[in-house]
């Protein structure tokens, strides 16, 4: 597989298992990386499964009731020293029962990984969220506007 389409599918990963409420999995994806939002960076596999649990409010389905839109993908690669970087747009969008669908964040991720052992790892993800709307019924403490 091409480096470019690990890389991007590193990234797809990481959406799918947040929207699935698999903290553990986004524990394993990240075991090699420090995660880089609102808080104090968070590395390596306990760490981060914790800061998701803690983070973010799980509903009766087991799940954030989000999906996670990452567009505007930008991948270089740096086939000689076994690098990447990659920068994204993300928006996240929200429903449940008595919450319509509607985008609750909207901002940008910016990745490095490394090629270690054959397979591309993360190393770092940086979140910054620059659009925020009601995220009281996803993130633990926050209230609706």
């Amino acid at each position: 597989m091409p480096s470019h389409r690990a890389v991007e599918n590193l990234i797809a990963r990481y959406a799918e298992l947040v929207d699935d409420g698999d903290f553990a999995g986004l524990g394993d994806l990240l075991a090699d990386a420090t995660f880089i939002g609102s808080g104090e960076p968070v590395s390596g596999r306990e760490g981060i499964e914790r800061m998701f649990h803690e983070t973010l409010i799980v509903h009766a389905d087991g799940t954030p009731r989000t999906q996670h839109v990452t567009t505007n993908v930008a991948v270089e690669v740096d086939e000689e020293a076994g690098t990447a970087v990659a920068r994204s747009y993300v928006t996240v969008l929200q429903a449940l029962p008595d919450l319509p669908l509607q985008p609750i964040a909207a901002g940008r991720y910016h990745d490095r990984f490394e090629l270690r052992e054959g397979q591309w790892r993360f190393v770092q993800r940086r979140v910054r969220i620059t659009m925020v709307g009601d995220v009281s019924r996803h993130l633990r403490g926050a209230v609706a506007p």
